[in-house]
């Protein structure tokens, strides 16, 4: 019998019709890439209950692992939440969407200028990403560990870490310092009085010679172990993240084991630094980001994050739901004065970037 064309067209839709129902219901998914211990996971299930979006969730610990993904290309991701610094060379590299405020009624009613003012000093930053958390890079000790070695130990100070004759004190209780030259590096030329982000060669040799000098009392390079390490009491100072140390400071409170961990931003400065949510150029579901982005923007979701990691945010009414212990606490929220003494860390050249990376590789290694 002879098929008419309309009776062949009405077929072909009817046997394509349930394939493409497979695909829209496998396409309800957003995949995010995170910093580890980062998010509270009730957030994630929350966020599946409202939308009936699967959130596909990974971590990692280091910009230098999301670079690596996001320049390769097809990572699969999203969302994934790049520091300022990395994403203003990823978004020259092409990598990034530039995001559409009209699809993000939240962020663009929400967003708190304070943050969105520094982030302006990063090209591009405002136009392709919205922050996520921010926080400084300070030092964390635990408090008995530290005296009972020096009385007088310069707690308000980088002469805790930078000091020869005082960090040598502290080497037999453990010294963690984060795995991330492009913070450590600034730390170090600030300390010596120097343009925490000057790339001349000289300066450069000077900060390298002062974290050598310092080399033989540091355990670990990690940026993430010293958290439960200092919670427990197995290390007794880190140069790491404001709010991973005070997490540390919380855990060691719950476990009631005696430990007790301070934060310090030390009066020479810090680095007061930016997590961004950016969402990749080939991002398979980048409707799904755009509304991942939007509900974390939600005033009060965005408190839940701060709240139970203990970092601050860029959303401003977010502010009205976040703990008052948090909010009041100047090592989360400085106060103006200290907010002077930070400075941001601008990205580096690719040359740069290549002598900081066996700068690096060469003091991890002891050489």
């Amino acid at each position: 019998m002879k098929t008419s064309p309309r009776r062949l067209f009405a077929a072909l839709l009817a046997a394509l019709l349930p394939a493409a129902a497979l695909h829209a219901a496998e396409e309800k998914v957003v995949r995010v890439y995170n910093w580890s211990d980062y998010i509270d996971e009730a957030i994630l299930q929350d966020f599946e209950q409202e939308t009936g979006i699967k959130v596909v969730y990974d971590v990692f610990d280091s910009n230098e692992v999301l670079e690596t993904k996001l320049l390769a290309g097809s990572t699969g991701y999203d969302v994934v939440v790049p520091t300022a610094n990395f994403l203003t060379r990823q978004i020259k590299a092409g990598v990034f969407q530039k995001l559409d405020l009209a699809k993000l009624p939240n962020v663009a009613a929400n967003r708190w200028d304070v943050v969105s003012e520094r982030l302006a000093q990063y090209e591009g930053v405002n136009d392709y990403s919205v922050n996520y958390m921010w926080g400084t890079t300070g030092l964390g000790y635990n408090e008995a560990k530290i005296k009972e070695r020096m009385a007088d130990a310069p707690l308000d100070s980088w002469d805790l870490l930078f000091k020869k004759d005082v960090v040598a004190k502290f080497a037999d209780c453990g010294i963690y310092v984060l795995d991330t030259p492009e913070e450590v590096v600034p730390a170090a030329l600030n300390y010596l009085g120097l343009d925490p982000n000057s790339t001349k060669e000289a300066d450069l040799k000077k900060a390298e010679a002062l974290l050598k000098s310092i080399r033989p009392y540091i355990k670990k390079f990690h940026s993430s172990e010293y958290i439960n390490a200092l919670a427990n009491g197995d290390i007794c100072l880190a140069l790491g993240w404001s709010g991973d140390i005070l997490q540390a400071r919380d855990r060691a409170a719950e476990a009631g084991n005696n430990v007790v961990v301070h934060y310090l931003i030390p009066k020479e400065g810090a680095l007061m630094w930016f997590d961004q949510m950016a969402i990749p150029k080939d991002a398979p579901h980048p409707d799904n980001a755009l509304t991942f982005i939007n509900y974390i923007y939600k005033g009060e979701v965005h408190a839940k994050a701060s709240n139970y990691i203990n970092y601050a945010n860029g959303n401003k009414a977010a502010q009205a739901f976040i703990n008052k212990e948090i909010l009041e606490d100047p090592a989360i929220y400085p106060d103006a004065q200290t907010l002077q003494r930070l400075y941001i860390k601008l990205p580096y050249d690719p040359k740069v970037q290549r002598t900081i990376t066996r700068l690096w590789t060469n003091l991890k290694s002891g050489k």
